[in-house]
């Protein structure tokens, strides 16, 4: 069973995502909070393994939700999903550095909601090519910062193929095809590069890629 958090200062919109999760046979709705502050606090009380967060709340946003279930050891396991009205913005992109799986936005289809959960769940970032462009286009285009080029040194030639994939959106067996190795082998390329780089999941990855310069624009856009 996924068990799932919601935090949202809107009820109706808890509410709505509520019932639609809670009619599915795998997914439960085990807490919800009105407040970043509430939210991280349910979080830690509740330990859902998917954590719905609204980034524009009252007394503590949804970024500095994220930041406290991040920086919490024991809630390694909560994969945070950042809630918008507006789609990709720089809100989302901090939360993504504060430690988000993902986003999506509120007037998502119910089925694309039900299955980002188990996506989510899974561990596996909510990051479509599409957003990872406007990463790169609009966030990320600053040279490197020194911290982030000192953790680069750390990845080996193979690791930093395999991170600039992650960052295009690939999955393992994707990322196995295009460097002809096994599954097996790119997740552990993948696995190892996380730890390298202290990373919660394979969003976080894709943040470094783009911070890196390990992945760089191209006319602005690119398509994969």
């Amino acid at each position: 069973m996924i068990r799932v958090l919601l935090v949202d200062d809107q009820a109706l919109i808890r509410g709505g995502f509520r019932a639609l999760l809670d009619a599915e046979d795998d997914i439960e709705v085990v807490a919800e909070a009105a407040d970043g502050e509430e939210g991280a606090a349910a979080a830690a009380a509740h330990r859902p393994d998917v954590a719905l967060i609204d980034i524009q709340m009252p007394v503590a946003d949804g970024i500095e939700a994220t930041r406290r279930i991040a920086a919490d050891p024991e809630l390694a396991g909560v994969h945070v999903v950042m809630l918008t009205n507006y789609g990709f913005d720089e809100y989302v992109f901090n939360a993504l550095r504060a430690g988000a799986t993902g986003f999506l936005v509120k007037d998502i289809e119910p089925a694309d909601l039900v299955h980002s959960v188990r996506v989510a769940a899974r561990g596996d970032a909510l990051l479509a090519p599409s957003i990872t462009r406007t990463l790169i286009s609009e966030f990320v285009a600053a040279p490197p910062s020194a911290g982030v080029s000192t953790h680069l040194a750390e990845l080996t030639n193979r690791e930093r193929e395999v991170v600039a994939l992650v960052a295009r959106g690939l999955s393992n067996a994707e990322i196995a095809g295009h460097m002809v190795i096994s599954p097996l082998t790119a997740k552990t390329h993948v696995s190892r590069a996380m730890v390298k780089l202290h990373a919660r999941d394979r969003a976080q990855l894709v943040v470094f890629a783009f911070e890196s310069g390990l992945v760089k624009p191209r006319g602005g856009e690119r398509s994969h």
